[in-house]
């Protein structure tokens, strides 16, 4: 079968019970050799941790209002996870993961990634589509952010082609404050 004649990937919230899936992407993804610059965590610091906090990760991002995980997978719907990226809920004047005071309830996206057999197919632009849905009919958000590294300008134009600007915020990287991570912003267009 070639790739012309594939069944299409299939864009789905995470379910409770997929926490191995979810281990597996995350371990995947903080080996890729960008994840230095993509992730606030490393494959070291997330290997050894019990299956019990990957099940509980995995059901609250199944099932919540606050946050939700897409992944894209294999078709049929319970194949190989090919990305994902997760949405968080952030309310107005709550902490964020940099330390400061969040202005407004807006969505915060986080933990993108895309296998790299996967990349350049249209596949982050479905995860993207399915996570700003959320934000915008689920969550009830006019705003969503994310941030990236100075210097992963690959996923900065890919942000920016999907219609993300920067906002000019810049925070320094956790643990390595001669580093900087940009904040990029999608609001919602009301017709």
């Amino acid at each position: 079968m070639t790739s012309e004649s594939s069944p299409i990937p299939v864009v789905r919230s995470v379910r409770a019970d997929e926490w191995p899936q979810v281990k597996e992407l995350r371990l995947a993804a903080l080996q890729d050799p960008v994840a230095p610059l993509a992730f606030l965590e490393s494959h070291d610091d997330v290997v050894t941790r019990p299956d019990a906090y990957w099940r509980e990760r995995t059901e609250g991002a199944a099932a919540g209002r606050t946050d939700r995980q897409q992944v894209i997978v294999e078709a049929p719907a319970d194949g190989r996870w090919l990305g994902s990226v997760t949405v968080l809920v952030e309310e107005a004047g709550t902490g964020d993961p940099f330390g400061t005071e969040v202005d407004q309830r807006q969505a915060h996206l986080v933990g993108v990634f895309v296998r790299p057999e996967a990349r350049g197919k249209g596949i982050t632009e479905r995860l993207f589509a399915a996570a700003l849905e959320w934000a915008w009919d689920v969550a009830g958000v006019d705003r969503v952010r994310l941030f990236v590294h100075e210097r992963n300008s690959r996923a900065e134009g890919f942000y920016r082609k999907i219609g993300f600007v920067p906002t000019g915020r810049t925070v320094p990287v956790p643990g390595n404050p001669g580093q900087r991570e940009l904040e990029f912003v999608r609001t919602r267009k009301r017709a």
